[in-house]
């Protein structure tokens, strides 16, 4: 069944478009929503001036969007979370914890505009991509930090002397005979 589309539909087609689908997805979801309609000679017209106010209309969300890009493109941002002395994070860090953070900062980010390969799950810094829409994208800087863990690295590198618990190790080893 051949319809016309009045708004892009994501992997089907964009506005203005007509497009081949099956009679099913047409008539149960295209139609009811009001995303496609038959193209008549008079839809095409009517849809052609739907169109051109359709795009100044996505312009102008476009520009709110990069506004909103700029605005947090660069930031860093640091979080404090609980870790091992390996640097390892007892949970992970998720899009959540960077959007409360950026949040804090004054920029709204929704977490779902945050991208992630996957969980943060050790101590370090990290790029993170915000990605607002297809063309419109942010970098923030992310610095994942465990009080304990940073403490233990500086005395480590801070001291050439044999710590407490290196003494304690030397003096429980028996000498072998």
């Amino acid at each position: 069944m051949k319809v016309l589309l009045r708004r892009n539909v994501a992997k089907l087609g964009t506005i203005g478009e007509v497009v081949e689908v099956k009679p099913g997805y047409a008539r149960n979801y295209l139609l009811p929503e009001q995303l496609a309609v038959k193209p008549t000679e008079a839809n095409l017209r009517a849809i052609e001036a739907e169109k051109q106010q359709y795009l100044e209309e996505l312009a102008i969300v476009k520009a709110n969007l990069q506004a909103r890009a700029d605005l947090i493109n660069g930031r860093e941002i640091t979080l404090s979370v609980r870790a091992n002395e390996e640097g390892h994070l007892y949970g992970s860090v998720g899009p959540a914890q960077i959007a409360a953070a950026l949040y804090e900062q004054g920029a709204v980010v929704e977490a779902e505009n945050i991208v992630l390969d996957a969980a943060i799950r050790n101590v370090g810094k990290y790029e993170i991509e915000v990605r607002f829409d297809e063309e419109v994208k942010a970098a923030v800087q992310l610095t994942v930090l465990a009080p304990g863990v940073e403490l233990v690295e500086q005395e480590e590198a801070s001291s050439d002397e044999p710590s407490a618990r290196d003494v304690s190790e030397e003096d429980s080893q028996e000498p072998e005979a």
